[in-house]
């Protein structure tokens, strides 16, 4: 398997999951990226003898170059960064793994490289779903879904016929809130917040498992990344994350793709598809468990999942909207600027403060999200 690999957020949760997966088949790792964290993207760069390296926050590019200055290496920084290490030549495939909207822009240069993608950015297909797939399509380009949800779908599908697919069942783990009413809600602090019953992962997306934004986000996600319609689309609370999701076929069979909560295991198959070789994890015991249980997610008290699908079926920016309006309030959470209850409401309330526009390109994308920003920080100052 002589790949090789570029990585967009290598020092978060997904990223450094992806170079132990690399690491352990031998892929060379051509690019890497991240945010804030020159400590461990120094350190990174060193192990892998990479060609190419980004901070994103351009404050840091400084001290970065000065700490490879005796590598070789290309030191880039920002968007424009971002982007070329997403087109280079070398490329087979582009892990991208980068937290929020900034990942669009990469994933549609990439495409525009002809390049493959493995994606764990959520954003990058809830706000521009549309202009990504006709690209991917255009070019020729495939994006193997890394999120553990949408990778089941994408084993489930395999040797099987697609017309023949009836519906998609999303699990979702229920966050630290199962079964906690809204009155609750309003009681819990970002410690609490922060608590992950099954998965470990950074704090944004932590939040969004949370509120149950982070399935709303997948359920967007699978609408574009499996060409299904809305209603065809089932999320299922399952608390073991042992089941990651399942498909249904005209003839009412279920397949199911199980394993243990561990992201190593999706983002594998992504880099590695169609080979299955051992993954660095552990295997799943269905006997440890003894029991898995499955239950309707609390549509009301959780309304960040109930606005994310209302924004799919309303259609044009709204995801867009809902998804921009999200992080803004997630932030001020984590800022301690507004309490978590807070995040609900203001992303629910979005679909009613917005007219319906149309999403063409990039530019309609950047302004839905402008928009929406600046109508949570206008809430939050108030």
């Amino acid at each position: 398997m002589n790949k090789t690999v570029s990585v967009l957020g290598s020092t978060g949760s997904i990223g450094t999951q992806s170079l132990e997966v690399c690491e352990k088949h031998g892929f060379r790792v051509y690019g890497l990226s991240a945010n804030n964290n020159i400590d461990l993207l120094e350190q990174q760069t060193r192990k892998f003898r990479t060609e190419y390296v980004c901070i994103y926050n351009e404050e840091k590019y400084s001290e970065l170059k000065q700490r490879l200055s005796d590598t070789g290496v290309k030191v880039l920084c920002g968007m424009d960064g971002l982007c070329e290490i997403a087109s280079l030549e070398q490329n087979d495939i582009v892990l991208n793994s980068v937290v929020g909207m900034v990942g669009l822009l990469p994933t549609l240069t990439a495409i525009n490289a002809g390049k493959d993608i493995a994606l764990a950015n959520k954003e990058t297909l809830v706000a521009g779903g549309e202009i990504v797939m006709s690209s991917a399509k255009e070019k020729g380009v495939t994006i193997y879904p890394v999120d553990s949800e949408h990778s089941a779908i994408f084993q489930c599908l395999q040797g099987n016929k697609r017309e023949q697919l009836s519906k998609i069942i999303l699990t979702a783990s229920g966050g630290p809130f199962f079964r906690k009413t809204y009155e609750d809600l309003k009681k819990v602090t970002k410690a609490d917040a922060l608590k992950h019953p099954n998965w470990s992962m950074g704090n944004k997306i932590t939040i969004d498992s949370a509120t149950l934004m982070n399935k709303g986000l997948e359920f967007i996600e699978a609408k574009w990344l499996f060409d299904l319609e809305p209603e065809q689309i089932e999320i299922v609370v399952h608390r073991q994350s042992v089941v990651h999701s399942a498909v249904e076929y005209n003839d009412y069979s279920v397949i199911a793709q199980l394993g243990a909560p561990d992201m190593k295991i999706p983002i594998q198959y992504a880099l590695l598809y169609p080979n299955r070789f051992e993954c660095p994890t552990k295997r799943l015991s269905l006997t440890d468990y003894g029991s898995l249980t499955f239950e309707k997610p609390d549509y009301e008290t959780f309304r960040c999942l109930s606005s994310a699908i209302k924004a799919i079926k309303l259609g044009g920016a709204y995801p867009c909207l809902v998804n921009s309006a999200n992080e803004e309030a997630v932030k001020a959470f984590l800022n301690d600027e507004i309490p978590f209850i807070e995040i609900g409401e203001i992303v629910s309330s979005v679909t009613e403060k917005f007219a319906p526009a149309r999403i063409k390109g990039y530019e309609d994308v950047v302004r839905a999200d402008i928009s929406a920003r600046e109508y949570v920080r206008n809430i939050i100052e108030k």
